[in-house]
């Protein structure tokens, strides 16, 4: 076996469906890299990418805001919230979010505002780095 099906689904849809050489995603404790007969796993993800290899050495890159990924013998599954194609972000949205976020950050009042300006924080670093990485694998 040389791929495995890969399907990232969020709340409101299948964003992705297909076979794979390889996924690689953002766990709690780092960098993850799934390839085919991979050991079963279970684990959270942070919000930033994943990156799918296609079998013909194609490179699908997404951003998600977090979830879980399951690997099974022939089947990875990211569950998320959201999840979007790192070409369909918009940059312009994720900077004022980020000047948001350290905004509100700079305002402390409560500890509730700073948990979630430091969540919101979070996700724009997160859908700016995968831009960064889209752009990065578009000119090599």
């Amino acid at each position: 076996m040389t791929t495995l099906r890969v399907d990232i689904v969020s709340a409101e849809a299948e964003i992705f469906s297909g076979e794979a050489t390889m996924l690689v995603a953002t766990g709690e404790l780092g960098e993850l890299g799934i390839t085919p007969r991979h050991a079963p796993l279970i684990t959270r993800l942070k919000p930033g990418h994943v990156d799918v290899v296609l079998a013909a050495g194609e490179r699908q890159q997404f951003y998600i805001s977090g979830g879980i990924l399951e690997v099974q013998p022939q089947v990875v599954t990211v569950l998320v919230d959201t999840a979007i194609r790192a070409a369909d972000l918009d940059e312009a949205a994720a900077q004022r979010a980020k000047k948001e976020a350290e905004d509100a950050l700079a305002n402390r009042t409560d500890a509730l505002e700073v948990s979630e300006a430091q969540a919101k924080l979070a996700q724009a670093m997160a859908q700016l780095q995968a831009l960064e990485r889209l752009r990065k694998n578009l000119k090599h």
